[in-house]
Parts: C-alpha cells; sequence; structure tokens
C-alpha cells in the first residue's frame, strides 16, 4: 500500500564524495574518528543492505565499491531509483533546512513520480522578516501576513522550538506589548551584530499561537536529533500545558520522530484529542532493531493517531530505508499481534492503511488540497 511521508525534506541532486555522503547517515555534526566510518552502523549496515540491490550491486558491498557506483550513476539517477522504490504516494516537505542544498517540493514530486507539499518553518518565516527590515513595530502584522500567505500553498507549519528554547517554555498566549518589546531588542543584538537566528521564547510562542489561531497542523521536533539539542528539553510530557490550552481549538498537533519519549509520545496521543505522533528518523538509525521500536508505538497510542514519516534530508537512501523499516516493522509488529490474540486480517490491513496514509490526509486534511505537481503515477491513485 502507499505511504504518505509527512515529515521529510529533500534531496540533493550532488554527486556525493565519500565525506559528504558519511554526513548524511549521521545526526552528529562530526567526521567518525580517525580509521573508523559512519558506516559501521545500524544505518551503515542498511544502506549496504537493503540500498545496494536497488542500485545494481549484491547485497554488502564494501562502502567504497556502494560509493564508487553511486558516483557511477550519478546523483540524479541515484535519487530516481531509490525514491520511485519506496512507494510513498506523497511527501510533506520541511522546506525550512538547508534548502537552498536540497530540491524543493516541486523538484521532488519529479524526482519521485509523487505528490509533494509544503511545510512552513515558523522560525525561518521569523528570521527572514527580520533580514528583510522589517520594523518591530511592524512584525506581528507583517508575520501574521505571510503566514497567511504560505498557508494559502502550505498544509502546516514546524516549530523547532525544541532547539531553540526547550520545550519547557511557558504555554500561555504572550501579550502583544511583551512581544513587540521581545522583537525590538531581537531586531537590536541583530542590527549590532549578531546573529538573526530567533532564539527567544516569547517570539516563538506568539508564532506557535498565531498557528493555533490558523487551525492548522504545527509539527514539533521532538527528541531524538544532532548534536545542538538538549535531549532532556525535548520530552513532548514538557508540552502538556500547551496541549491543554490548545485541546479545543482547531490546530492538530503533531510530534515528530519522539524517539526515546515514544511511548510519552504515545501516551499524549491517546489523552488529547489534537495530538498525533510518529518514530521517523529513529526508524533509519536503529536499523535492525526498528522493528521494536515501531511496536513500542502502538502500546498506548490510538491507532489512528500514529502516523508514518522518514524525516530523510539529503540521501536518498534515507527515504528508502524509512520506508522499507517502516513496512516491515508495522507488518511484524500487527503480525505478532495475531499470533497472540486472532486479530483478523482485515482488521490488520484497516490499521496499516491508517498509519500508513489515512490518519496524514485526515490530519493535514489533504483532500481539498493542490500538491505541488498532480503527474504521480499509479501508487498516488491508490490513496
Amino acid at each position: 500500500m502507499p505511504l504518505l511521508d509527512h515529515h521529510c525534506h529533500g534531496v540533493t541532486t550532488e554527486t556525493l564524495d565519500r565525506s559528504a555522503f558519511e554526513a548524511l547517515i549521521t545526526e552528529s555534526d562530526w567526521a567518525a574518528p580517525a580509521g573508523t566510518t559512519h558506516f559501521d552502523s545500524q544505518i551503515g549496515f542498511a544502506i549496504l543492505r537493503h540500498c545496494a540491490p536497488v542500485l545494481g550491486l549484491e547485497r554488502f558491498p564494501s562502502p567504497d565499491d556502494y560509493l564508487a557506483r553511486r558516483r557511477e550513476l550519478g546523483g540524479a539517477e541515484v535519487n530516481r531509483r531509490l525514491l520511485r522504490a519506496t512507494g510513498i504516494s506523497d511527501y510533506l516537505i520541511e522546506v525550512g533546512h538547508r534548502g537552498d542544498e536540497i530540491l524543493d517540493p516541486a523538484g521532488m514530486a519529479d524526482a519521485a513520480a509523487a505528490r509533494a507539499f509544503e511545510v512552513v518553518r515558523l522560525e525561518q518565516l521569523a528570521e527572514e522578516l527580520v533580514r528583510g527590515g522589517c520594523r518591530a513595530d511592524e512584525f506581528r502584522a507583517a508575520f501574521a501576513r505571510e503566514l497567511d500567505d504560505r498557508l494559502a500553498r502550505a498544509v502546516g507549519v514546524k516549530s523547532i522550538a525544541a532547539y531553540r528554547i526547550g520545550l519547557d517554555f511557558a504555554a500561555g498566549r504572550p501579550d502583544d506589548a511583551g512581544v513587540d518589546a521581545a522583537v525590538d531588542q531581537w531586531m537590536r543584538r541583530h542590527s549590532a551584530g549578531a546573529p538573526v537566528r530567533l532564539a527567544d521564547a516569547t517570539i516563538i510562542r506568539h508564532l506557535l499561537w498565531a498557528a493555533v489561531d490558523r487551525g492548522c497542523a504545527i509539527q514539533f521536533h521532538i527528541g531524538y536529533g544532532d548534536a545542538d539539542v538538549d535531549l532532556h528539553r525535548c520530552n513532548p510530557l514538557l508540552l502538556t500545558d500547551f496541549l491543554r490550552l490548545t485541546r479545543e481549538s482547531e490546530a492538530h498537533v503533531m510530534l515528530l520522530h519522539c524517539y526515546p519519549f515514544h511511548r510519552e509520545a504515545g501516551y499524549l496521543a491517546q489523552v488529547f484529542p489534537h495530538v498525533y505522533f510518529d518514530v521517523g528518523l529513529a526508524i533509519n538509525y536503529t536499523g535492525s532493531r526498528a522493528d521494536e521500536i515501531i511496536a513500542e508505538t502502538l502500546e498506548l497510542a490510538p491507532f489512528h493517531k500514529v502516523l508514518f514519516s522518514s524525516d530523510a534530508f539529503g540521501a536518498a537512501e534515507l527515504y528508502y530505508l524509512g520506508a522499507l523499516l517502516f513496512r516491515r516493522g508495522l507488518a511484524r509488529a500487527l503480525d505478532v499481534f495475531a499470533e497472540r490474540d486472532d486479530w483478523p486480517f482485515a482488521e490488520r490491513t484497516r490499521i496499516a492503511e491508517m498509519i500508513s496514509w489515512r490518519n496524514a490526509r485526515r490530519a493535514y486534511r489533504l483532500d481539498n488540497r493542490a500538491a505541488a505537481d498532480i503527474s504521480a503515477g499509479d501508487s498516488r491513485e491508490a490513496s
């Protein structure tokens, strides 16, 4: 059945050398220590086992042989083979992370023969206004206009509050005077030479509440990420007050990645009507252990609250593995439930469809949205 990847980024079309490729298969900001390689990991072994045959190699070639074959094919052909082998019919692409290095939604739709939709990063949108010379007293109105304009095309927004201020922020809506004062201070610092990077809790809270007011899907980074994140401040339970305040809004809160807090996310998805979650990113990096993590997501959460994502960036292998390991893990979990308690095949199929694509289509209200490209093939028609 098709998959709807509700959170991912674009791929690079560059022909990657070894150091560039290895940088894309780790969340570390550092190269592997001398004499070692990032291929010596769950994700490295998964690439050599599962991706090599798609590129015309035997299973488990050496990393050098794998990368040589990748260079021989070229970045565009590697992308075409791996993306079109995923069975992903729809991509929701967050465009705020290193967007100048990767394909945009239209480019992804073409490379993957699929549909692609945009997700807007809130913090980046605010930073663009500051770079563009917006005055402090104009910021709230300008941000509202820009957000409305982007949401005319995009299907949701994302916040990286977990990286910038942690999830232990005050949950309530900030007052206008406080926002204006915080923006003024932010702009003064930028004028004095500080980077434009937004890390003010009052302003970020304003951005989040602007999204709540528009009743859109709001993605939050949760848990596992690169070395910039303070993992202990990324537990989704820290959002409980915010979820209480927004539960009667029309917004849907989408908890991304979640590992190692996926059980906590499952609890929140059970008790709050507007909360959904996934274990994207972790699936790739846990490789042969992904089955267990996927099964754990089905312990508490209602099945209509669990989503698929790859959180892939840059390397097309990450999309392929995200899809393959997710399908395998979900199928094995459902098979175990059937062995233990005789779950009917038709019910298992219905649950798999919900998690694979139906839940995301409902949560993001996709049925009435225009896609970046509507020329995908038969796999999309199934959805």
